[in-house]
């Protein structure tokens, strides 16, 4: 059950059909708008709420629906429209990649988060996290590190954004956490080069946007686990 001093209602299903795409994707709204399928294989691209969305928890599930490529799937945070091509833009990419490639330089496999200022693109930053390119890269996960994503399998994903903490959990295992200062802005869906994604049963829940940090960490761990025990009993 939710820690009622963390977590605040229960979790909703969202509703994506108000959602905005940026850059050269083709993102399909399935039936009862709860999932969104990223068709291309293209250039960077992000599906985002459009809303400021820090202080809350969001959940849901991802799929790369074939076995075709090896590239990025993921999400930002703190995103605001437009912001592929912003030179002034700041937020947060989460993305994950399937096998090491060279391109734009090599790019690692495994689930990774990083800083993004300025335009992402279709450029070695995106593909490399290369820093002299707009992206820095901050951590890379626990377990998933250096491990790809597997081809038609649904992986289970909880986020918590807020102005002092990010966390990131894959299968109910937590994966990432950051702790500083973010900028507020959307959650949104982000594909690179990666064809046939499918983002669905996404929820989310309240939490403080507030909390000092290093207290933060201790906080949110089991309100977010309560919110991921709910989530899969009400699925």
């Amino acid at each position: 059950m939710f820690n009622l001093n963390t977590v605040t209602g229960s979790p909703q299903p969202v509703d994506l059909s108000s959602w905005q795409a940026n850059g050269n994707g083709n993102w399909v709204l399935q039936t009862g708008n709860n999932a969104v399928k990223q068709t291309l294989n293209n250039a960077p691209t992000v599906f985002h709420n459009n809303k400021n969305s820090q202080g809350t928890a969001l959940s849901g599930q991802i799929t790369v629906q074939t076995t075709s490529d090896d590239d990025f799937i993921g999400f930002v945070l703190g995103y605001n429209n437009n912001d592929l091509t912003n030179s002034s833009a700041d937020y947060l990419l989460i993305d994950w990649k399937q096998a090491d490639q060279s391109y734009f330089g090599t790019a690692k496999k495994g689930l990774a988060i990083s800083s993004v200022s300025g335009q992402l693109g279709d450029n070695s930053g995106a593909w490399a996290h290369n820093p002299t390119n707009n992206v820095t890269e901050l951590a890379r996960a626990t377990n998933l590190g250096n491990t790809g994503w597997l081809d038609n399998t649904t992986y289970d994903f909880d986020i918590i954004f807020t102005s002092s903490l990010v966390e990131v959990f894959v299968n109910g295992i937590k994966e990432l956490s950051i702790a500083g200062t973010f900028s507020n802005g959307s959650f949104g869906f982000y594909n690179y080069s990666q064809q046939s994604v499918l983002y669905a049963g996404i929820e989310e829940v309240n939490v403080p946007s507030e909390v000092p940090v290093p207290a933060a960490a201790f906080m949110f761990a089991p309100a977010l686990l309560g919110f991921m025990g709910l989530r899969r009993r009400v699925k």
